[in-house]
């Protein structure tokens, strides 16, 4: 089955918004083996939405509109669709009594009444987190339809729960993939230590950069999961052989989820002293639910005077041998561990730029330290290459002190070459 998305919305045009519907919508068709082959955004004009409609309902088994079927002036999605598939609109009486129910009112505005009204004969996909329902229908020539809300937080509930397994029905195969998630080596050399296992075409290997990292995604299609999964294990048994302990996660999407996870499973606690980075390794461990069970607590001390008083780094280390050095990051580590009674302590220290760098300290200089009041190691980053962005030093550098807490946690080198 061949399928296209039309996201419909000036603002998604205009960069307002973020596409996030056609991203949850592509992952839910791969994850069924539906052949994503376009994907549109159209603004809110009803000619040019039309056009798009019926050029896509020519060409392809599989339509998913996301957008425009709320209740305002704008909101053209379902009354073009369907007129161009030749249906006709109908009030759907359960819609309307759901959309009354949730005002709390036995009669609504013909505005709101609007979302109750669908293409004759269609299968409703109830809206449990809003009151646009979505529905799923054939046009004339046989191409299925199926329209969803554009707010994510309906969209998605939706999509999963009543669109995938009405698509689900009529599928004879499923497609699997599995994320192999790569830090300390780069895209360019993990590709090409992968190069052979490149070619095949069930399943197969494709590698994705991401900032600072890198992912392998193995993909197989099948007539069941489990044996789309059975096909996957080799060429990752494989990929493992060859990468080794620089694989950090199979399908744990990001490093600090992965380490949140660890630190629960040990009941460990971390703490984090933090200047360059200016607590963005914090933000990132608190994002994960549950970390308040395993973090402690976080500093940020950008001044020499703030990491004395509240880190005891000592100040002839910060006299002899500057803020942005081996031993200060040591300094910190070691003294957030003790300060805060955490089983691991990490001190970022570095230069972040775009501005503060010297011949003997340029931009990118940072050092990471871990500590777990025995031990401590740290880490070098030099600048290396074009020169990179303020935020994409930060990123790294709290990305290699988590990738430092992971190996700890694992019982590996804390640092590697």
């Amino acid at each position: 089955m061949n399928a296209e998305i039309i996201s419909v919305g000036t603002e998604l045009l205009l960069g307002q918004v973020v596409n996030t519907d056609a991203a949850i919508v592509a992952q839910a068709l791969s994850g069924l083996g539906i052949n994503l082959l376009y994907s549109a955004v159209v603004g809110d004009n009803e000619e040019r939405l039309r056009a798009a409609v019926e050029t896509a309902i020519s060409r392809s088994d599989l339509l998913v509109m996301t957008g425009g079927l709320g209740p305002t002036a704008d909101d053209l999605t379902k009354e073009t669709t369907a007129a161009a598939a030749g249906k006709k609109l109908a009030l759907h009486q359960e819609s309307l009594e759901r959309i009354q129910n949730y005002f709390n009112e036995k009669k609504v505005s013909e505005n709101q009444e609007k979302q109750a009204w669908l293409p004759e004969g269609c299968t409703v996909l109830q809206n449990d987190n809003g009151t646009a329902p979505g529905c799923a229908f054939q046009a004339e020539n046989g191409c299925t339809i199926i329209m969803l809300p554009g707010p994510p937080s309906e969209l998605a509930p939706m999509l999963h729960h009543y669109a995938v397994p009405y698509l689900a029905q009529n599928q004879d195969s499923v497609i699997v993939s599995h994320n192999i998630h790569i830090y300390g080596r780069g895209e360019a050399p993990v590709a090409q230590m992968m190069d052979d296992l490149m070619d095949g075409e069930n399943p197969t290997l494709a590698p994705y950069a991401k900032e600072g990292e890198c992912m392998l995604r193995v993909t197989a299609k099948a007539p069941t999961p489990e044996e789309a999964d059975k096909m996957c294990q080799p060429l990752m048994d494989e990929i493992r052989r060859r990468l080794g302990d620089f694989i950090y996660s199979v399908d744990v999407e990001t490093l600090e989820e992965l380490v949140v996870q660890e630190l629960q499973k040990q009941g460990k606690t971390l703490a984090t002293a933090e200047s360059c980075t200016g607590g963005l390794l914090a933000k990132r461990v608190t994002d994960i639910p549950g970390s308040s069970a395993v973090f402690q607590t976080g500093c940020v001390t950008y001044a020499n005077s703030a990491k004395e008083a509240l880190l005891d780094v000592p100040h002839d280390v910060l006299a002899r041998h500057g803020a942005v050095s081996e031993e200060t990051a040591r300094a910190m580590a070691q003294g957030i561990v003790k300060r805060a009674g955490a089983d691991i302590g990490i001190g970022i220290t570095g230069i972040a730029g775009p501005e503060g760098g010297t011949s003997e300290k340029p931009v990118g200089l940072i050092y990471i330290a871990l500590s777990d009041g025995k031990d401590t190691w740290v880490a070098k980053r030099s600048p290396i290459g074009r020169t990179k962005s303020r935020q994409w030093h930060r990123h790294c550098a709290a990305s290699q002190a988590l990738d430092m807490t992971r190996r700890y946690l694992a019982g590996l080198p804390v640092l590697f070459d």
